[in-house]
């Protein structure tokens, strides 16, 4: 048995430190996590993560994240600790998690570089400063307006790759339902509880945006300031690997939507987008059908909104307190490069919703 410091909740920095005794892992950094992800939630969405780390990724999803990721299995938490040490000599008022599996969110996506993943978490925190309307009491309980209209869902099945699906329909939203940042709300806590387990921050996530039914109210609301929010927080300000957007039914109004966030998203970014249009037989071949609801030519039954509405809302506590705590910035000074501007957004907004007019 080996003895490691974990965190627990209560003192300045949001979290004091235990020992606990944990078995120690094989050559390959492997430690029997018990039951199966399978096991434990079902033929459902993957359980949270054991309260004291272990690692439960599979043989071949440790071969992957060392291919894809640098992460080398006999290293892991000695690379955990070297993050951790960083944030406790260059930040220390940082009110941050500081246990194992959070900080692995981090380095994975940042494939272990220190330094990015550091500036990966002061992004991930600086958003909740940049933009109080999203994160101030955020929990799902806030959002359920937007569960209960169908805006979005995550399909029960992985595809082949292990990646879960996003699947947003901005079409079901209308501007005098409610605010949009309602949207961007729901969206940031689906992302959270996906990001949770293992499996995800190695494979990554999925999206898929059907825009049946968006018109020029719609297309014209959020603004590129907005766009640009939502972006930076995506590429800069979370850890979770996006490995495709998928969009089907869009309208010719797209060109404008898609002329306002093309200039945010990295070249990279940009090259995940997909464009579909109605040809179901185009998603069918990044998306297989067996994963797919019917209502984009799957089989694998009706789009089931509740099933990921009832699994937030069973979150409930565990986002009270993660978000619904005293501001994790609080005397931290951050590098300017953490904060969104929207200045140079906004000045090029006129001339974008002309083109949202023209397309429409």
């Amino acid at each position: 048995m080996a003895e490691r410091a974990v965190p627990v909740h209560g003192t300045d920095c949001g979290f004091a430190w235990q020992i606990h005794k944990q078995p120690m892992a094989d050559q390959n950094g492997h430690i029997d996590a018990g039951p199966s992800l399978e096991q434990v939630a079902g033929m459902g969405f993957p359980a949270p993560p054991p309260p004291i780390y272990s690692c439960t990724l599979t043989p071949e999803l440790v071969a992957k994240a060392r291919e894809e990721l640098q992460e080398k299995p006999e290293w892991r938490l000695r690379d955990v600790q070297a993050l951790r040490d960083m944030i406790l000599k260059e930040q220390p008022n940082l009110r941050t998690r500081l246990d194992d599996a959070f900080l692995l969110r981090f380095l994975r996506a940042r494939k272990f570089d220190y330094d990015r993943a550091l500036q990966l978490l002061l992004n991930y925190h600086g958003s909740r400063r940049a933009w109080p309307e999203v994160f101030q009491d955020l929990k799902p309980s806030t959002v359920k307006h937007v569960l209960d209209l169908g805006f979005l869902t995550v399909l029960p099945r992985p595809d082949p790759q292990g990646r879960y699906i996003l699947c947003l329909r901005p079409g079901k939203w209308k501007p005098n339902d409610y605010p949009f940042v309602d949207n961007i709300r729901a969206i940031y806590l689906t992302l959270e509880k996906l990001i949770q387990p293992e499996e995800t921050q190695v494979n990554g996530i999925v999206i898929l945006v059907d825009y049946t039914g968006v018109g020029l109210s719609q297309a014209s609301n959020p603004g590129p300031l907005l766009a640009k929010k939502v972006v930076s927080i995506l590429q800069d300000g979370f850890p979770i690997r996006i490995k495709a957007v998928n969009i089907i039914n869009e309208p010719r109004i797209f060109k404008g939507i898609f002329a306002i966030i093309k200039p945010f998203l990295k070249e990279k970014m940009a090259e995940r987008y997909v464009l579909h249009g109605s040809d179901l037989s185009s998603l069918h071949r990044v998306i297989p059908r067996s994963v797919l609801p019917e209502e984009y030519g799957g089989v694998a039954g009706r789009l089931d909104m509740s099933a990921w509405a009832q699994t937030l809302l069973e979150a409930e506590e565990e986002f009270v307190v993660e978000f619904c705590q005293p501001d994790p910035l609080d005397g931290v000074v951050l590098p300017d490069s953490v904060l969104y501007e929207g200045e140079q957004a906004e000045d090029s907004y006129r001339s974008l919703r002309s083109q949202l007019y023209y397309c429409y």
